[in-house]
């Protein structure tokens, strides 16, 4: 094995002078430390990278520098009425609604699915309207309002539409669940307002809310699942005020254990 001394010691940093002193390798340690480093091509590399990382750490989080101090180079500075409360952000001007709910504001009820505005998943509704919060600038609405999947319930209490979707069984793995609610929502109200469908026949008065009405208005929202049967009995139940029998109920505790006792004493 060549045994042959190490190079003169290379230029270091301050900080990497630091982390060598924390580490304890000093004198002649450093020396052969360094020197079969660099003979390996890593050591001074890994070297810097954990002066560099020692450095990140001792940082400020991102948490404790103020939103107007973020450093963002052009950020805006948007007044947003999100579920009824005034929230503040400066953010960078390229920042959709759907990054700034979820990352900015915590709101994680509306789901980021393909990013491209094509599931429908990230639905939410501004003003009254339906937009794909993917494809929508934050920027673009200072001083308007926004209701997520969040805003929707009073407290304990449910929007209508959201005890629909539980008694039609309207969902299955329920990722897509959030914005197929928000669309149905402001579906209701674009055809309280008489706007048309592609289908609408009659387009001189309110539509009427057809299942191929329905279907078509939420054409836009894609459920993997399949579960678009119970979708549209839940809007029309919404619709019509009438809340349809339900056919199913839970399963009482008493019942569930005979059943398994039975299953058991079969096999």
């Amino acid at each position: 094995m060549d045994e042959s001394p190490p190079p003169d010691d290379p230029i270091l940093t301050d900080d990497e002078e630091r982390l060598l002193d924390e580490l304890g390798i000093v004198g002649a340690a450093r020396r052969r430390f360094l020197g079969y480093g660099i003979a390996g091509g890593v050591g001074l590399f890994a070297l810097r990278l954990l002066a560099s990382e020692g450095a990140r750490a001792a940082a400020p989080t991102p948490a404790a520098i103020p939103a107007s101090a973020s450093g963002l180079e052009g950020a805006v500075r948007v007044v947003v009425k999100i579920n009824g409360e005034n929230r503040t952000l400066d953010l960078d001007p390229r920042t959709v609604l759907l990054d700034a709910l979820r990352e900015r504001l915590g709101l994680t009820g509306t789901k980021k699915g393909c990013d491209q505005g094509q599931c429908g998943a990230c639905t939410v509704i501004v003003d009254g309207r339906r937009v794909l919060s993917c494809l929508t600038l934050a920027a673009t609405l200072d001083g308007r309002s926004v209701t997520t999947i969040e805003g929707l319930a009073k407290g304990e209490e449910l929007h209508p539409m959201q005890a629909a979707f539980i008694r039609h069984d309207a969902f299955q793995c329920g990722y897509c669940t959030p914005g197929q609610i928000c669309s149905a929502v402001a579906l209701l109200e674009e055809a309280r307002r008489g706007d048309a469908s592609h289908v609408t026949e009659d387009v001189s008065g309110a539509p009427r809310l057809t299942d191929d009405e329905i279907r078509e208005r939420m054409s836009g929202n894609i459920c993997r699942c399949g579960a678009y049967p119970g979708i549209v009995a839940a809007i029309q139940e919404v619709h019509s005020g009438k809340r349809a029998a339900k056919t199913w109920r839970f399963v009482e505790p008493e019942e569930l254990a005979r059943v398994r006792k039975e299953d058991n004493e079969a096999v």
